[in-house]
């Protein structure tokens, strides 16, 4: 669970966004591994910058009330990756002996399509539930505007079947 922080919510800030059921696909994974006494990693931006919305100390900081309860492990990172961030995800993962992992959370292009790539790259069997990511629109570089739409078509097609397999999250919960 990537990033799932209320600073997201700033739309004057970030913009439009995409996907409206994200959260509650959030929220399906979650309930659906806790159902299953699977580890659940938590990963929290904390922005370095003092006007960030994800600024440590302001309320953006927080997660969103769709991250309930305790994770196995929580990571606080100030960069794009999960994988670098407080503490080691990698040497957590390799300690508890995970050889898959399943990414979702905010933003679609930025944080989790970069830990995606980590995860693959370090062999990871990954998965990347699309519909339970969301983010938003970006500027192109001759000034027009390339939808969230776009932007999460972009990286689903980025990554599958190269660093990730990505499905919904429907899919994902009928497989296991």
């Amino acid at each position: 669970m990537i990033d799932v922080q209320r600073g997201f919510d700033d739309s004057v800030y970030w913009g439009p966004r995409d996907n409206p059921a994200c959260e509650e696909n959030i929220a399906t994974l979650i309930a659906h591994w806790r159902d299953r006494s699977w580890p659940l990693v938590f990963v929290r931006h904390d922005s370095t910058n003092p006007s960030s919305t994800l600024a440590v100390g302001t309320p953006g900081n927080d997660f969103k009330d769709v991250i309930t309860g305790d994770p196995d492990l929580l990571v606080s990172k100030s960069v794009n990756s999960s994988f670098h961030g407080t503490p080691d995800l990698h040497v957590w993962l390799q300690a508890e002996e995970v050889e898959q992992v399943v990414i979702c959370g905010i933003t679609t292009n930025h944080c989790c399509e970069t830990t995606a790539r980590l995860a693959g790259n370090l062999g990871y069997d990954t998965y990347f539930a699309i519909d339970a990511t969301h983010t938003f629109d970006r500027p192109a570089l001759d000034g027009s505007v390339i939808s969230a739409a776009t932007v999460s078509a972009m990286t689903a097609a980025n990554l599958n079947n190269e660093f990730a397999t990505v499905l919904t999250t429907r899919t994902l919960v009928n497989r296991s």
